[in-house]
Order: structure tokens, then C-alpha cells, then sequence
């Protein structure tokens, strides 16, 4: 047993004292020397602050929480009218419709043109000092139809185009031609940024050419383009004040059907002329240094398009009509990019018996399919799964029957199609795209066996959906019995909302009458339409679940 005179591990305070008498002291020490870092550092003080410290980081975290939760409100989605419809008595209307987002609510909103008397009650002709009746610019929101801005113009309508302001550095995005004059209208607010007249000699048709800063005020420039019997003559005009840069400088000295403008994959800009010999591109530098002399040095060259150019004209040949043996007896008719995608993207070409893809970077002929008469123009969606846009066609072939084709974008072979009776005033077919990377396809006109008569009238119109992963099966929706100016399929909301407006009208511009735009989703005609088994090979799916197909279609805007 241990003695209580001892020091051991069990009584360190007995140890230390014993080492004091002794004089020795080392835990003592070591305590000590513990005891004053402590109080150097101010250990105690140290801990007061990281406990303030916590408290307040804890107090700044709900204060953000309860912010977010309370205070600053969570965004609102638009909330749509699934169906809405604008009536305008004793009005004209025009073949434009715009699709802009002009209240700045991420959702797209329409743009039309009228001819009427009085747009609202306090919006008239006389009040505007224009004479009776007169040109209406109007927007409508998208969501409900209700009237954005209305903007009075002199009579009488030429054209319009809009989506010139983009990324341009204009604050305008409308040109309208009417009467003698050119206005530029801003979107957003129906306001008229400037106004000029037309320029002498050139009655210019759309479309309107956005061209890069010519005259260097940091806002891109304009460029009109006008044909008569002749020749074919260009003008650029200021993007800020709309006056004329330069002089007028004659492209060709023959007619042009109709122009484009095309971006290479070097960045330079060719102004593309459809001749009746075929398809031709002219820089754009060079009609600027004829316009004024320097005024092309910030514009890009292209020698790989140049090496082609002829030498007396300057012209870079692109589809030659006497290369085709189908196309010697019929000049082009349409040239369309093949969709807005591709660097620069490729261009298809209609003419009087074929549709020719060209490769919009090295100028090579992609595929030719032969045709007879194209009744439209044709439109681009996806059919099968690739990267390759599809084109949809609708061929004449008589007896006022029309075949709609769908052609596969890569090789132009027959993907799919179907024979319908050609009904009177149909729009041109259009296509939405889907998140499952196929696109809805919307077209017009009337299955044959859905009528006794072998002659279609207007009555007889019907608008048909094609799923493409049921491609035996058309889904009929209930006809349109007006007279159809405009037609136009679309988003009105990035990845949602599809819907299709419709603007309908007297049968000519001259008379007035009833003038309704009709906004309706796509999917609300689903359940009341009518499934079409087309071809002998059917789908063996149900009527109820090819429409709960279309129900469940998720739109995308890829």
C-alpha cells in the first residue's frame, strides 16, 4: 500500500508541491508556461467571437431565406388563353404576320397589318391626319389577343418585315413600305423611329437585306433590292436614319424573280439572285464599292467563292439551270435556306420540274428530286432521327389532286407521303419540333375518300397532323370555312406552348369585310379530331392512344 507521504501519477498537486520544495518544478512549470500563452492570445476573448461570429452568420442565412420566401415574389408564368379571337368589321387585311416578342414577357406576341377606319376609339385616321381609311400596324399579346399598340400609317400597303433589329443595334425591328414612304417602327412600342421616302427608281420588294455597318455609326445598315423588266438594282440605307448611302448600283442588267442573302463560312456576304438561267451570288463588297467608294473595307472577302466568279459580271455561279437537263426549259422559282442551323447553312432550289440541295460552303450539288409543278413553298422538320432537316413538298400531279412528300434531308429519297385533294385558298405546311427529336407536321387539304365530290371547294378543307413515329395515321381536325390570308404554326413560349394563328379575311385586299386573327393550341383540337388510317399497312395502335400520343408531345425549340 502506498504511503501517503509519496508522490505518484495519482496525486499530481502532492507532486508538484514536493517538486517545489525541492526546487525542481518541472509540471509547475510546464502550467505555468500554458497558463500565460493563453492570456497572450486572449483565448478567452477568441471564443466570444466565433460564438458572435456563428450567431450572426446564422441570422444573415435566415434573413436570405426568409427574403426569398416572403418578400421578393417568385416569377410568374404568362397564363394562356388555350383559345382567343380578335374581330375587326368593315377592315382589309394583308398577307403579313409577325411573330415577335413585343411586351418583353419572353412570350411571343403577333404583328398584322389592317386597313380600317379606327383602330381603338381614340385611335383614328383623321386623328393621325391621314386620310380615311387607313394602314394599322397592330401587336396583340400572345397570351389573351389583348391590343399592345396600334400605329397609324399613310395608305397604301406595300410590304412589311420584321426581326431586322436583332443583335443590329437598331431600335427598330418593323420596315414597312406604304404609300411613297419607308417607316421604321419599333416593336416594343408601335413608336416610328424614322421615316424617308422611297428612293427613286426602286420599288423594292422584301425581303429586306440586314447588312453589316457600312457607314460606320456603330448600327447595322440595310439594303433594298428592286427589279423591272430590265435590270436589277440595289440601295443601302442607314439603319439609324434610314437616308440612302451611296448611289443605287444595278446588280444585273436583266430581271431577278428574287434575292437572299448568304454568309460564307469565311464571313463574307454574298447577295444571291435568281436569274432564269439559275442561281448567282455577287459580293456584297463590290456592290458596296460601286455605291461609294471605301465603304467596302469592312466587309470580308471570300477567295474560295471568288475563284469562281465570272469576269466580266462578277458573278459566282451557284446552280446552273443549263447543267440540269430538267431545268433548261424553266428558271428557279425559290431559294430557301434549309433551316437557320449550319455554318453557312445549305440552300434548297426550287425550278419548274426539280428541287436541287445545294451545299451552302463548297457550292456542290447535294441531291436532285425530279418534280412537276411545286404548289408551295416547301417547309423544313424533322421526319427520321439525324441532323439533317427534311423537306416537305406539295406536288401538282393533277385531276386537283396534290401529292405531300416528305424527302430526307441527307439524300433526298421519298421518306414519306400521301395523296390529297387540293383544296382551295390552303396554306403551305409547316412543322413543329418536339423534344423527342422528331417534328410535328401540320399540312392542308382534304383525304379523297373523306368526299364524294372530285372537285374540292373551300368548305372541304381540312388541316391533318403527322406524328412521324405513327407514320400511318393522320389526325384530322375540324375545318376552316373562311377565306385564309395568313397561316403561321409556332412557339409562343421557348420550349412550350404550341399553337397556330390564323388571320382570315376578305378574298381581296381591295375589300372590306370581316377581319379575324385566331390564336389556337395545337393540342386543343386533339380530342375532338378524327384518327385516319392511311395505306394498307395501318397502325394497329387504338384511336384512343394514338390521340393520347399527340396529348403527351412535348415541344422544343432546337
Amino acid at each position: 500500500m502506498e504511503t501517503t507521504g509519496s508522490a505518484t501519477e495519482g496525486d499530481p498537486l502532492r507532486r508538484a508541491e514536493d517538486g517545489a520544495e525541492t526546487g525542481t518544478a518541472p509540471l509547475a512549470t510546464e502550467l505555468k508556461k500554458k497558463k500565460s500563452c493563453r492570456e497572450v492570445i486572449g483565448f478567452p476573448k477568441l471564443t466570444h467571437w466565433r460564438t458572435g461570429f456563428f450567431f450572426f452568420s446564422l441570422f444573415l442565412c435566415l434573413t436570405v431565406v426568409f427574403a426569398f420566401s416572403f418578400i421578393i415574389p417568385c416569377p410568374v408564368r404568362p397564363q394562356y388563353i388555350p383559345t382567343w379571337n380578335r374581330t375587326f368589321s368593315e377592315a382589309a387585311t394583308y398577307d403579313f404576320l409577325a411573330i415577335e416578342d413585343a411586351s418583353k414577357d419572353k412570350v411571343m406576341d403577333v404583328l398584322f397589318v389592317l386597313k380600317i377606319t379606327e383602330g381603338s376609339p381614340n385611335n383614328t385616321c383623321a386623328a393621325a391626319g391621314l386620310p380615311s381609311p387607313c394602314v394599322f400596324v397592330l401587336a396583340v399579346d400572345g397570351t389573351d389577343g389583348a391590343s399592345l399598340w396600334e400605329c397609324a400609317l399613310a395608305p397604301e400597303f406595300h410590304w412589311a418585315q420584321c426581326g431586322l433589329g436583332d443583335e443590329t443595334g437598331r431600335t427598330w425591328d418593323c420596315l414597312l413600305s406604304h404609300s411613297d414612304q419607308l417607316t421604321a417602327v419599333d416593336k416594343y412600342t408601335g413608336k416610328i423611329r424614322w421615316q424617308q421616302p422611297q428612293p427613286l427608281g426602286v420599288h423594292s420588294t422584301v425581303p429586306v437585306l440586314s447588312v453589316p455597318d457600312l457607314d460606320e455609326d456603330k448600327v447595322g445598315d440595310l439594303a433594298l433590292v428592286a427589279s423591272n423588266n430590265t435590270e436589277t438594282r440595289l440601295v443601302f440605307l442607314s439603319g439609324k436614319t434610314g437616308v440612302q448611302i451611296g448611289s443605287s448600283v444595278v446588280l444585273v442588267s436583266t430581271e431577278t424573280a428574287n434575292h437572299l442573302l448568304h454568309r460564307t463560312k469565311e464571313g463574307s456576304h454574298y447577295v444571291l439572285l435568281e436569274k432564269d438561267t439559275g442561281l448567282y451570288g455577287l459580293a456584297l463588297w463590290k456592290i458596296a464599292a460601286k455605291a461609294k467608294a471605301g465603304m467596302e473595307k469592312s466587309l470580308k472577302k471570300d477567295k474560295h467563292w471568288e475563284k469562281n466568279a465570272i469576269a466580266a459580271s462578277g458573278l459566282v455561279p451557284i446552280y446552273d439551270c443549263y447543267v440540269s437537263p430538267l431545268c433548261r426549259s424553266d428558271s428557279v422559282r425559290q431559294v430557301l435556306r434549309a433551316g437557320e442551323t449550319g455554318d453557312p447553312p445549305n440552300l434548297l432550289l426550287v425550278t419548274g420540274s426539280e428541287l436541287a440541295l445545294v451545299d451552302g460552303k463548297h457550292l456542290q450539288l447535294l441531291w436532285r428530286f425530279n418534280t412537276s409543278s411545286v404548289l408551295s413553298e416547301p417547309s423544313f422538320g424533322h421526319f427520321n432521327k439525324d441532323d439533317f432537316l427534311d423537306v416537305v413538298v406539295e406536288e401538282d400531279i393533277g385531276n386537283f389532286t396534290k401529292r405531300v412528300i416528305i424527302l430526307d434531308g441527307k439524300s433526298g429519297g421519298v421518306l414519306w407521303e400521301v395523296n390529297l385533294l387540293a383544296t382551295p385558298n390552303s396554306p403551305r405546311p409547316a412543322t413543329i419540333h418536339t423534344s423527342n427529336y422528331v417534328s410535328i407536321f401540320l399540312f392542308w387539304g382534304m383525304v379523297p375518300s373523306e368526299t364524294n365530290s372530285s372537285e374540292p371547294f373551300a368548305s372541304d378543307r381540312h388541316s391533318y397532323l403527322l406524328h412521324p413515329l405513327y407514320s400511318t395515321v393522320l389526325l384530322q381536325s375540324t375545318s376552316v370555312l373562311d377565306h385564309i390570308i395568313m397561316f403561321k404554326a409556332t412557339l409562343l413560349e421557348g420550349g412550350r406552348h404550341a399553337a397556330y394563328l390564323l388571320l382570315t379575311g376578305p378574298v381581296t385586299e381591295e375589300a372590306e369585310g370581316t377581319v379575324v386573327l385566331s390564336k389556337r393550341k395545337l393540342k386543343q383540337d386533339v380530342p375532338d379530331s378524327k384518327v385516319l388510317r392511311i395505306g394498307t399497312a395501318g397502325s394497329s395502335e387504338s384511336n384512343e392512344a394514338i390521340k393520347e400520343a399527340f396529348n403527351r408531345l412535348r415541344f422544343s425549340d432546337w
